[in-house]
């Protein structure tokens, strides 16, 4: 065993590790939603009440991401990455077991705290292993979960859901944890910070209550009605609670968040930008859903397979991102790749029902995706381009939660759109879908993603200069990435 963690260049370990651990934990998310009415009715409860299996994953994430830069630094990154990825598989096993909705919740729960180590934990590691200049490349790795996983979910979800069991969405999980874990046990390097300092239990409270809240307000925000007294008491104490961590985090010499990082300015615009991109685009693929299976009357599975040109797009487009990157720079790539998708959404508030939907949206999906990719590769690199390797950990927090944040407040935009045009009508007395509330969000993703771009054309290249230089040397045969990974 020995022998072989030597011979493993950290590259490729980490690269495995990563995207194995981070294929699982996205695609749980996508898989889980098409499971949702199947659960209500073997679980004998409301439609609204099975909600809670998703907002109890996501709450739990919005608590545990801030912590991990700590975790990590000061328990080691190899420790505390395969025991988040050991606690997300661990979790999805028991949710598998689950014999009622109480339980299923409090294993979602658990899932929560191994996935919101595992992110961040693991996107410093690849940070960490990649010099500036070569963080393109880890780039480009980070696509292949970010655009499969999502795209992948609804279909194997749909299949499992239909042919086996709901409890299949949740098993699925532990082969593929138990390889990141058996794998990175063996291979991966561990790296602790040299100095360790106290936990900052008042960062971590504030932090862990402020996202918790926030992220309840926005999943539950569209369905209990934005007026609503839980909406508008999560929603002040979560905005209440950040604004007090931000006052107290700047004050404190080793706080669980560094803001200070924030006073970056590449680091603090780019994290603007991928809040509203992701806002865009996680939003606008939700919308899809819907307006696919409520509006054109499709199952989940057709759903899911009409929507699985977004990830060929990204995939493709990351090729060409790739290249282009060292020459143009994050500045104009995202702007483009970001002007673009909003120019897709708003195609695609012009479609209708007819005999050429399917094919129409399949089209503009993939377009969608390829766009997207021009605002995934530069903004991975580019975010850290400035940041030091003893920050790396703590960056990677701030990043992630960004990121929660942005696909959840898109969706409840977007969905509160939808509620508020109305995704029903009366025609000739009879309830028909009426389109035109889809069609209003996806001119309201657009406008959020051109707001992405507006931010994007403040970025300066010369900030990101360190990430933009070219690799002119290739490394050893027998130490190069996997193709799959490169």
């Amino acid at each position: 065993m020995r022998a072989g963690r030597q011979k493993m260049n950290p590259k490729v370990s980490v690269g495995v590790v990563y995207v194995t651990a981070m294929f699982m934990a996205i695609m749980d998310v996508t898989i889980v939603n098409v499971a949702l009415p199947t659960l209500g009715r073997d679980f004998h409860v409301r439609a609204t009440a099975v909600d809670a299996v998703v907002v109890s994953f996501l709450v739990s994430l919005a608590v545990f991401i801030p912590a991990s830069g700590w975790v990590a630094d000061r328990f080691g990154d190899k420790r505390v990455l395969l025991t988040a990825i050991t606690a997300f598989t661990g979790a999805s096993a028991l949710c598998g077991l689950a014999q009622s909705l109480p339980e299923l919740v409090a294993f979602r729960i658990l899932q929560g705290v191994g996935g919101g180590m595992l992110t961040p934990v693991g996107m410093s590691m690849l940070y960490r292993t990649y010099a500036p200049h070569e963080r393109i490349r880890a780039s480009r790795i980070l696509i292949v979960p970010t655009a499969f996983a999502p795209a992948l979910g609804p279909v194997i979800g749909g299949l499992f859901v239909t042919e086996l069991s709901w409890r299949w969405v949740f098993y699925v999980n532990v082969p593929i944890g138990c390889f990141a874990v058996a794998f990175g046990a063996v291979f991966l390097e561990e790296h602790r910070s040299g100095e360790v300092w106290s936990f900052d239990w008042v960062g971590f409270l504030l932090a862990g209550a402020g996202f918790a809240s926030l992220m309840y307000c926005m999943s539950e925000g569209p369905s209990l009605g934005w007026t609503s007294p839980k909406a508008i008491g999560t929603g002040a104490v979560g905005v209440v609670l950040l604004v007090v961590l931000v006052l107290v985090e700047l004050r404190v010499r080793r706080p669980m968040l560094n803001l200070r990082l924030m006073k970056d300015r590449l680091f603090r615009t780019t994290n603007i930008v991928m809040f509203l991109g992701l806002a865009g685009f996680l939003g606008s693929l939700y919308l899809v859903a819907l307006f696919y299976q409520y509006g054109l009357g499709h199952t989940a599975l057709a759903s899911g397979l009409a929507t699985f040109p977004e990830a060929i797009g990204v995939m493709a487009g990351s090729q060409v991102c790739t290249r282009l990157y060292p020459r143009l720079g994050p500045r104009r790539i995202m702007a483009a790749g970001l002007t673009a998708v909003a120019v897709i959404l708003a195609c695609m508030s012009r479609v209708g029902a007819g005999p050429d939907t399917l094919w129409i949206m399949r089209g503009l999906i993939f377009c969608l995706g390829y766009s997207m990719s021009h605002v995934f590769v530069p903004g991975g690199a580019a975010a850290f381009a400035s940041i030091s390797q003893s920050e790396t950990a703590n960056a990677s927090a701030i990043f992630n939660s960004g990121r929660q944040l942005g696909g959840a407040a898109g969706v409840a935009v977007l969905t509160t759109v939808v509620a508020a045009v109305g995704p029903f009508h009366l025609v000739d007395h009879a309830v028909a879908p009426q389109l035109a509330a889809y069609h209003v969000a996806f001119l309201t993703a657009a406008g959020i993603a051109l707001a992405a771009a507006a931010v994007a054309l403040t970025i300066r290249d010369s900030d990101a200069a360190p990430s933009m230089r070219r690799i002119v040397q290739v490394e050893d045969a027998d130490v190069t990435l996997p193709s799959a990974l490169t």
